[in-house]
């Protein structure tokens, strides 16, 4: 009503005026302006769009822990802390302050958002979710609003739904919540901060509507220590890449509606899949359910699998196919790698491909035999070994070296710095402020040469193999690790006889 009465007289401004033979472009610009800033300023008191979901509610999928796999610790930890919030009663009977906040730190993937909507299905909460992105804008004071209304947004729809509990979920907090003082020219970000600060601070336990904000970040580091400390976000739930237990878990939750065929071994899977995150998994079963639907095959089966950890690893296969003498390079430099891996941990190849794949002419897949957390110096001699050996293939078989190993030298140089700086190397324990830098280089440079007589001789030994499967590499262009390892042990039983 206020609005169509104000346009009426705006009309009859500008018929009068007109009348009267005033030019009208002024007041027409400044009056667009006026609405502009208007409008704007009128969306930035409404606030973000903060997505609501509750238990039972079609437009969002009813998740319980039972459905997040690979992340137990993780999972012990939150249900322990959640049960604070479940038993209230007992909370205020013996003095304990209400949780507050919940901090979920970990790579990208993990499963942080999923496990925020489990512990709204398993406390009866109302869920809001929201990032840390939609509170930061070029107007001061509006993040500090959008702050506000957020935790009123939140008690008011657990009022509504009858719920005593509302979880406010925020993606990237680190946005939002990122040291202060690090922006000088802009105090929004300071300000909004604080306004989050001011709310965390203001959660009773004698509240009507328990407030728990859960956070997620993959950066930790550059969090407000303001934030972290104790009556804030009391807790912080790591939320790491699951082991080869937790792949599994995770694999047989995603292929639980798929049909599998009978070779398909998911054990055998989640070993292959080292370093994969959740969501990684989750992409690798529908991508082989797609290239089964591409084949008209009424079941996934390895092939597909297979096929399908490349592509997530790797990338989509690429049109463009290098020439026959850069794929006899190719060749000898991924059969170097392999020798090697085999060498230093038997069993470890499961794939050698020629396909060129995102940014990779050919590759080597290697799969650990365990997850290993701690690293010795035997260990990182042997991964130097390998990545040096396809270069050093290429070298001794064909002359020279190529531009292709450039980022496998980068690799050998980091993990020479790991070795110096781990204390592990001749030099014994160093500081990384006061060492030379020629002393480093020199180093690492003698690690690495010591790695290249290794090389040298393993190839040497192995020339009539590595010509073999170079062959067979150029004519099929990938081979398994199964059938590497089979015509790896028929030649060293050929040497020995």
């Amino acid at each position: 009503m206020v609005k169509e009465f104000g346009i009426g007289i705006g009309l009859a401004g500008v018929i009068f005026l007109a009348f009267h033979g005033i030019n009208l472009f002024p007041f027409l610009l400044l009056g667009g302006i006026a609405y502009y800033l208007f409008n704007s300023f009128s969306k930035e008191k409404v606030g973000g769009n903060f997505v609501v979901a509750k238990k039972g509610d079609s437009n969002t999928p009813n998740i319980n822990f039972s459905d997040i796999g690979g992340q137990d610790s993780a999972k012990n930890e939150l249900l322990e802390a959640l049960e604070f919030v479940k038993a209230k009663q007992e909370v205020k009977k013996l003095g304990i302050r209400p949780l507050k906040g919940l901090l979920l730190s970990g790579p990208p993937g993990t499963g942080k958002t999923l496990l925020a909507k489990a512990a709204a299905n398993y406390i009866d909460s109302v869920f809001i979710s929201t990032s840390g992105s939609q509170f930061i804008e070029m107007y001061a004071g509006v993040g500090a609003k959008r702050v506000r209304k957020l935790f009123n947004e939140a008690r008011d729809k657990a009022k509504k739904d009858g719920k005593n509990n509302a979880i406010i979920f925020i993606d990237e907090i680190d946005v939002l919540g990122a040291k202060r003082g690090q922006n000088n020219s802009h105090m929004e970000y300071d300000q909004t901060l604080n306004q989050l600060l001011v709310e965390l601070d203001g959660i009773s336990v004698d509240d009507k509507v328990n407030v728990l904000v859960v956070g997620a970040t993959n950066r930790m580091d550059t969090l407000d220590d303001a934030l972290l400390r104790p009556g804030r976000f009391d807790r912080i739930v790591k939320v790491d890449l699951p082991d080869r237990e937790g792949r599994e878990h995770i694999l047989k939750i995603h292929t639980n509606n798929k049909p599998l065929g009978e070779g398909v071994d998911i054990r055998k899977l989640a070993k292959e899949t080292f370093r994969f995150s959740g969501a990684q998994l989750e992409s690798l079963a529908n991508e082989a359910a797609i290239m089964a639907m591409r084949e008209d095959s009424e079941v996934i089966n390895s092939d597909h699998f297979r096929e399908a950890v490349d592509k997530v690893m790797m990338g989509e296969k690429l049109d463009r196919r290098p020439n026959k003498d850069e794929l006899k390079r190719i060749a000898y430099h991924e059969v170097g790698h392999a020798l090697l891996g085999e060498r230093v941990n038997q069993g470890s190849v499961s794939n050698i491909t020629i396909t060129s794949r995102g940014r990779a002419l050919g590759y080597v897949r290697h799969n650990p035999e365990d997850d290993f957390y701690l690293q010795t110096i035997d260990y990182l001699k042997d991964q130097i070994a390998v990545l040096i050996a396809g270069s050093m293939v290429e070298e001794e078989v064909l002359g020279n070296r190529s531009t292709g190993a450039a980022n496998d030298f980068e690799k050998a140089m980091h993990l020479g710095k790991q070795i110096v700086f781990s204390g592990m190397s001749k030099l014994g324990v160093v500081s990384k402020d006061t060492l030379p830098k020629n002393m480093l280089y020199e180093t690492i440079t003698e690690i690495i040469k010591e790695e290249e007589k290794k090389v040298r001789e393993e190839i040497k030994n192995n020339r009539d193999f590595i010509d073999s499967v170079v062959d067979t590499l150029l004519e099929e262009e990938s081979i398994s690790g199964d059938e590497f390892r089979l015509r790896l042990e028929y030649n060293k039983k050929s040497r020995t006889a």
